[in-house]
């Protein structure tokens, strides 16, 4: 996939035409078109990538995180980990560690559940968090 075929996937996604984001960034007509044959300059590049909110290394197809602070296997892995543990009863580290595993029997189906998915998705946040304030700069684009 190449620059052009990424930025085309993002207008769809937003709902606009390549045209229009021209107009929106400032560039002239058919200079994002270019991008089909050419390797994009840098300073369009950059244009784009804070348009959309997404990396220069995205859109020129390097990576497939669209922002570095985005989860990855590893970090979807970890967090399924510390899941299990506070499901357990076995992190005595976490701010769940107040709570009773007991307790998780004793709910309904659906409230378990959604309690389950609660804490899962405060330990996404949280990971997500923790790497946006704590990446080093230079690691960040």
């Amino acid at each position: 996939m190449n620059a052009f075929d990424i930025l085309k996937k993002l207008c769809d996604a937003q709902g606009i035409s390549v045209n229009k984001l021209e107009e929106e960034i400032g560039l002239g007509k058919n200079t994002l078109y270019s991008w089909k044959k050419n390797t994009p300059k840098g300073s369009n590049l950059i244009r784009v990538a804070d348009y959309f909110n997404v990396s220069t290394d995205y859109l020129l197809g390097r990576t497939d995180k669209q922002r570095y602070y985005d989860l990855t296997e590893k970090d979807e892995l970890s967090i399924q980990r510390e899941l299990k543990k506070i499901i357990d009863g076995e992190d005595v580290d976490s701010a769940f560690a107040a709570f009773d595993g007991r307790i998780l029997d004793e709910l309904d189906e659906e409230d378990r559940e959604l309690l389950i998915a609660s804490w899962e998705n405060t330990l996404r946040l949280t990971k997500k968090m923790a790497k946006q304030k704590f990446t080093p700069k230079k690691y960040r684009e």
